[in-house]
């Protein structure tokens, strides 16, 4: 049996990789406010950072492809500033899929956050470390649980990723014509056998990701204490 065009799976392992690690950085900050603040906004940004697990991937895609038209004010200024369109590009996948996997990355690490209590930050205080001192000794560490699983969970998340990414990527060989994009395009064409292909690395790493997830919670207390 041939082996189909891997393309797409090289192409969605950088993708998920970059999205990972752009979320995990732009992520923490908005985490670690969420679990600290009390400010009557909370709510509201929970919200927001939640929206995709229960919005239509298509919904968010559509005004993402609208968003990033270069007739719009927000897709016309990347255009001007780039020479690039956002549509239908490597770059416009990123950022669409890191706003889908936003709450895979904020809500573990909110999570990991909250369930350290304020006795070790405050402790930490009186010791006079300032505060970017007291995330990156104390709060850091103790989350390393919440870390691991929004690493992993938001690296799996992004490699199913079908509607938003088709949405605003479309079907672009070697450009944004992703794994998920691949299967359904085989499966159109009744070429089920490379369909299988794809479908079964697709799973097996699925299945693994959950394996990996509750050993990392059974391995790391609440705290990150092993």
């Amino acid at each position: 049996m041939t082996l189909p065009d891997l393309g797409p799976l090289w192409l969605t392992l950088h993708l998920a990789a970059v999205t990972t690690i752009l979320l995990l950085i732009c992520g923490t900050p908005l985490a670690w406010w969420l679990s600290q603040t009390r400010s009557r906004v909370k709510p509201i940004v929970e919200a927001l950072t939640a929206l995709p697990l229960v919005l239509p991937p298509t919904v968010l895609g559509f005004y993402l492809l609208v968003l990033f038209s270069p007739t719009s004010t927000f897709g016309g200024f990347w255009v001007r500033v780039t020479g690039e369109t956002l549509t239908f590009s490597f770059t416009g996948l990123v950022i669409a899929s890191m706003l889908y996997s936003l709450p895979f990355t904020v809500q573990p690490l909110q999570a990991a956050f909250e369930s350290i209590g304020r006795t070790p930050m405050e402790a930490a205080a009186m010791l006079r470390a300032s505060p970017l001192d007291r995330f990156a000794t104390v709060a850091a560490p103790m989350a390393k649980r919440g870390f691991l699983t929004a690493a992993v969970l938001t690296f799996a998340h992004t490699l199913g990723e079908f509607g938003v990414v088709l949405m605003v990527g479309g079907n672009i060989p070697g450009k944004t014509k992703v794994i998920s994009i691949a299967i359904y395009e085989h499966v159109e064409t009744i070429n089920y056998a490379d369909a299988h292909v794809l479908a079964a690395i697709l799973l097996v790493f699925s299945f693994t990701t959950l394996v990996m997830v509750y050993t990392i919670n059974r391995r790391y207390p609440v705290g990150g204490r092993a």
